[in-house]
């Protein structure tokens, strides 16, 4: 029998066994029977069998759905067992051929991916960032210019290394410091708080600006979010800078929003170094408005390389190379280079790469720049001058600045965070903007100097003020605090010149080489020849404007050791004057005879003082390598700097104490005395209305205000000639009867003087009067009075007499008379014209011709309009 039918029986014998029960028979007892057969239909029997082979294939579908895949590719043609064509290879076993589980499907990681993670794109909504930026708006942010600073960051890691910076800064309270979480981590504010041990000192407003499902956030949401809430905080909070980590740290898609969204925004994004935590904990201490022009600074490098100078000039250069900028923008460098190039200089040079190459590959822009002087002469003072500043002229006189730096200086590796620390803090900060003597102030030095500006006797830094307390009580100095000081003094070995400063020295330097150096009194030299010729010019600016420079004033390591940290260390073991001052004599001389020597007898002596280069310093110095925040002011002052205007003290170009006051009596009074002497100027008491970026008013250059005895080096522009051919005619007249009186009195037939010549080159015809005497002429009445001094002639408006002469006859000598000698001329007749001309005045008539009259002023006024040179 089969399956189906064992299953399924439909023999009729299986219902025997309870045939001998008789039908109808009933009983009150249950009683067991076996089940009634019954006959099935065909249909009965079809219906089971679609219901099993719908079962059937369900199983079926669901077997080959869920099957796993094979270990090996499918083949795409049908597989060929045995021999294959004679052109087929025989198969052969390569030594790279792709091993066997190379070639599988790789496993399922356990974890879902990042994109798998990240899947959500919906809209974004900020429920916890509205809370905190109704608080922001009370201070002060719904105005643009404020206090506010605004750090970010994306992920925890980040966090922690910029909130100890944002607490710093909240602590010296000149900024008020707010803290945005941008990222996808569902930790609330302030359990991110406690994990970086944060407590109620940290006075820092904190923000949540992670939108609705972060965790589940794509990166294109999650870009799109950071942009939407600087949106939203700049319309509450107007930050003026933005501070975030390193992008090495924070991700992708924050870095790529912010620095879109802040430049978008005009803002600075500043992004720390990756140990900005430990070396750039001084940006703590700058205010808004200084972060505000962090990217907004160009510095340039100014570097002139005396002739045999290849030493010091490549120990200042690595030097440079070697500094810290903390992903700064690197400064332009521009070397000056002498006629003649050492060799290990231009080998040095060729393989110079400034700034260095960018390991992202990024295109290189070298921001070196040559210049190489042509003549071996040696320049003059005022040559080189112009030389050396006419290589530096900034496009932006707010932000562009230039450092000088002699060959003779190593700078220390973090020289710029010195500079920048100094530029933005005594720059740009809000409370320098609005303090004096920080207004006047012209730069910032890098080097503290050994001697004075005359190089006679040591410089002496001026002590530490008073430290004050929070009561405004002074309390005992202290030494080792480190304090700057200003004094009216410039420097040519690693200072730093403002921009706007810079162009008025162009215009003052301008001015004073065109003075007339035959009409100025000698000037006398008060900087010595070991400096270049250019500061003398800049020290008579800053004189006449009152500009002094900061210097630092760092305080010893130890009380028993002179030694100092330095930022710019000057070397003496190289050094060489200025070109314009070196007396070394030309190598195309002839060279003198070499004198004979006695090595038994010759022992060379020799007396350091009298050396003329400097004497060893008393005190040295030592590159800086640790943090610059051990050279800063400990002391913390609330909105204003660190060193006050009124803690910092003032010293004169000479070294004395001063105050502001002073210094602005005696700056206008250098520049009376200086309008008066080298000015030209007439009136030196008056002040003229001083122009940006100009120095004009200490010279004049107008004909009117000129003092007397100098003269203008631009020439007017010659009258237009005029037809003069009467005023020829009547000084002909004048000169034939001015010889007509024989001798050498030059006397009328009558005795009386004839006419003179007027002044202006006119003549006077003689006047007759009633009794027929020859009226008095220009030396007469009608003479203009010798004590009055009339406008001053030029030599070449006079008339020439010899031209009046020419051609003209030889008056007719009296016979009588003895001619004069050659060399001597007769004291009678001196004396007899003396005594007529007194007659001739004492008897002059009050009344006039008025025709003669006014012949006499038509020819005046012809003659002051004649041609120069007629």
């Amino acid at each position: 029998m089969s399956l189906l039918g064992r299953i399924f029986a439909d023999d009729e014998e299986l219902g025997k066994k309870d045939d001998d029960r008789k039908p109808g028979t009933r009983s009150f007892m249950p009683q067991w029977s076996a089940r009634k057969p019954t006959s099935t239909t065909p249909w009965q029997r079809r219906k089971r069998t679609v219901l099993y082979g719908l079962i059937a294939c369900i199983t079926l579908y669901l077997f080959f759905k869920n099957i796993p895949a094979p270990d090996h590719p499918p083949l795409t043609h049908r597989p060929q067992y045995g021999r294959g064509p004679r052109d087929a290879p025989p198969p052969t076993h390569r030594s790279n051929a792709i091993p066997e589980h190379a070639s599988r499907k790789p496993p399922r990681p356990e974890k879902p991916s990042e994109a798998e993670k990240h899947y959500y794109d919906g809209p974004i909504k900020f429920y916890n960032l509205a809370v905190s930026l109704r608080a922001a708006s009370s201070l002060w942010g719904y105005m643009e210019d404020n206090r506010n600073v605004l750090f970010a960051a994306s992920n925890l890691k980040s966090a922690s290394e910029i909130i100890p910076i944002a607490c710093e800064m909240a602590n010296w309270e000149r900024n008020d410091v707010h803290f945005a979480f941008m990222g996808r981590d569902d930790l609330d504010v302030d359990e991110i708080k406690v994990l970086n041990g944060v407590d109620d000192q940290c006075n820092v407003n904190w923000h949540d600006a992670r939108p609705d499902f972060s965790p589940w956030s794509s990166d294109f949401r999650m870009e799109v979010s950071v942009s939407a809430a600087l949106g939203h905080m700049k319309k509450f909070m107007h930050p003026q800078a933005v501070i975030t980590d390193d992008r090495s740290r924070e991700d992708a898609f924050f870095t790529t929003a912010m620095r879109a969204k802040t430049f978008e925004l005009g803002k600075p994004v500043i992004e720390l170094p990756v140990d900005a935590s430990e070396s750039l904990m001084w940006i703590a201490r700058l205010d808004s408005s200084s972060l505000a022009a962090w990217h907004t600074t160009y510095v340039d490098i100014l570097i002139h390389a005396p002739p045999h100078s290849s030493g010091s000039l490549l120990r200042l250069l690595k030097s440079i190379e070697a500094a810290d900028y903390f992903g700064h923008r690197r400064p332009h460098l521009t070397i000056e280079l002498p006629a003649d190039i050492d060799p290990p200089t231009w080998a040095f040079l060729k393989e110079l790469k400034w700034p260095p190459l960018d390991w992202s590959g990024a295109p290189h822009q070298s921001q070196v720049t040559l210049r190489h002087r042509v003549p071996r002469q040696a320049d003059s003072e005022e040559q080189a001058s112009i030389r050396h500043v006419e290589s530096f002229y900034p496009a932006r006189p707010a932000d562009s600045h230039v450092l000088t730096l002699s060959p003779q200086v190593e700078l220390s590796p973090l020289y710029f965070h010195f500079l920048m620390y100094q530029l933005l803090e005594y720059r740009y900060s809000s409370y320098v903007q609005e303090t004096p003597p920080f207004q006047n102030l012209i730069g910032v030095s890098l080097e503290l100097p050994y001697m004075h500006l005359n190089d006679s006797t040591k410089f002496s830094p001026p002590p530490p003020p008073p430290r004050k307390t929070a009561e405004e009580e002074p309390t005992e100095d202290s030494a080792e605090d480190p304090t700057p000081f200003l004094w009216q003094a410039p420097n040519s070995n690693a200072a730093l010149y403002f921009g706007d400063k810079w162009i008025e020295f162009h215009s003052f330097l301008t001015s004073r080489l065109a003075s007339d150096p035959s009409k100025q009194p000698g000037r006398r030299k008060e900087i010595s020849e070991l400096y270049p010729a250019w500061l003398e010019y800049l020290q008579e600016l800053m004189r006449a404007r009152g500009y002094t420079m900061l210097y630092p004033n760092f305080p010893s390591s130890s009380s028993s050791s002179s030694e100092r940290p330095a930022i710019a260390t000057l070397h003496y073991e190289l050094f060489r004057p200025p070109e314009e001052y070196d007396s070394k004599p030309s190598s195309s001389a002839a060279h003198p005879p070499i004198p004979t020597l006695n090595p038994e007898t010759e022992t060379f002596p020799t007396d350091p003082s009298t050396h003329p280069l400097h004497p060893k310093p008393d005190r040295e110095s030592t590159p800086l390598t640790t943090n610059l925040l051990s050279l800063l002011p400990s002391t913390r002052s609330g909105s204003t700097t660190a060193a006050a205007a009124a803690d910092l003290p003032l010293l004169s170009h000479e070294g004395n104490a001063l105050s502001p006051n002073h210094l602005d009596k005696s700056a206008r009074l250098f520049a009376s005395d200086f309008r008066l002497r080298i000015g030209r100027c007439r009136d030196p008491d008056h002040e003229p209305a001083v122009k940006a970026m100009k120095a004009d008013d200490l010279f004049c250059d107008n004909p009117n205000d000129i003092r007397e005895g100098f003269t203008i080096n631009a020439a007017p522009p010659p009258p237009a000639i005029k037809d003069d051919s009467e005023i020829r005619q009547s000084e002909f007249e004048a000169h034939l009867n001015r010889q007509q009186g024989g001798g050498g009195a030059n006397l009328s037939p009558k005795g009386e003087p004839a006419a003179e010549k007027a002044e202006g080159g006119a003549v006077s015809e003689p006047k007759k009067t009633e009794d027929g005497d020859a009226a008095e002429t220009a030396s007469g009445s009608t003479k203009i009075d010798k004590g009055k001094k009339g406008p001053k002639k030029n030599d070449r408006d006079e008339v020439p007499s010899s031209k009046l002469d020419a051609g003209k006859k030889e008056p007719k000598k009296n016979e009588n008379e003895t001619p004069p000698s050659k060399n001597t001329k007769s004291d009678e007749g001196k004396k007899d014209i003396k005594e007529q001309k007194t007659t001739n005045t004492n008897d002059k008539k009050p009344e006039e011709d008025e025709k003669k009259k006014k012949k006499k002023k038509k020819a005046e006024e012809e003659e002051e309009e004649k041609p120069r040179g007629w």
